[in-house]
């Protein structure tokens, strides 16, 4: 049976590094630009500074899944505190049923409990999810277009 709860990197971070080599293998477009070299040090650091937020899906102690965020300010509206996913990944295998979307379910709970009011995401070209998205309530705000400046 799949669990989700919030954890600490100090938690994750020996179960993590399978599934983000997975995730980065299927999302990253640029791999020779974005090699997968996590700066564990600034995850730490962003942890302390209250920042980080990491939640999971287990299914036993197995680590199937991840939701990743960071909660700031929002500069553009002085008070308002929003939160940006930075990193969403289920296993394929566990993608068929409603693991994603209790993942995200959960994770919006906590963070609406921290009070914030706006949670970002960000969808792949590569594998959108974005029927999944409109099912959760999101709206489609905006279009990120990329350029490698060399």
């Amino acid at each position: 049976m799949v669990q989700y709860k919030q954890e600490f990197l100090s938690s994750v971070k020996n179960d993590i590094h399978s599934l983000l080599e997975l995730d980065w293998k299927e999302i990253e477009h640029n791999k020779t630009n974005f090699p997968l070299d996590p700066d564990w040090d600034m995850y730490h650091k962003l942890e302390e500074l209250n920042i980080l937020r990491i939640f999971t899906c287990r299914d036993e102690d197995r680590l199937v899944g991840y939701f990743v965020a960071h909660i700031i300010p929002n500069i553009h509206s002085r008070g308002n505190i929003i939160a940006v996913a930075e990193i969403i990944y289920v296993l394929e295998e566990y993608r068929s049923g409603m693991t994603g979307y209790k993942l995200f379910k959960f994770a919006e709970k906590c963070i609406k409990e921290d009070g914030v009011k706006i949670l970002h995401v960000t969808t792949t070209e590569k594998n959108p999810i974005d029927p999944m998205m409109k099912r959760l309530g999101y709206s489609k705000v905006e279009t990120k277009f990329e350029k490698v400046l060399s």
